[in-house]
């Protein structure tokens, strides 16, 4: 196969944004492989609402893990905590379900709930600001 084929194809990968091709030809078996295409470059960043703890003073509570955030422990229920409680150090803030358990939050220190960053039923990521916490 000459070059010319060659690059006709590698064209064609292009167009078609194909990462492998194999022409055989008579007893000729051409492989041509590329890598992905290079990714968009990153947008700016846009502030999320649960985002906005981050920027203020407090201690952020985050989640520690991933799933879905619970403001209280049943549907009808009163929240663990609002904004204004003072909690200590142990006191559960917020339930996480992450594969149908139930992960209680609870403060790592003594303080009054400023802000409730997650709504419930939100689904966190890991490391998402659920609260922020004054001293």
């Amino acid at each position: 196969m000459d070059e010319a084929n060659i690059r006709k194809y590698a064209k064609l990968m292009r167009e078609l944004d194909l990462t492998g091709l194999e022409i055989t030809e008579g007893n000729t078996v051409v492989r041509l492989e590329r890598g992905a295409a290079p990714a968009a470059a990153p947008s700016p960043a846009i502030l999320l609402p649960e985002q906005k703890a981050e920027e203020t003073a407090g201690e952020v509570v985050r989640s520690p893990m991933v799933g879905v955030f619970y403001a209280a422990p049943a549907e009808n229920a009163a929240p663990y905590v609002a904004v204004g409680d003072k909690v200590k150090q142990g006191d559960t803030l917020c339930i996480i379900e992450a594969m149908k358990l139930m992960n209680e939050i609870t403060a790592e220190k003594d303080g009054i709930i400023a802000e409730v960053c997650a709504g419930n039923g939100q689904v966190v990521e890991y490391g998402t600001p659920l609260f922020r916490l004054e001293a």
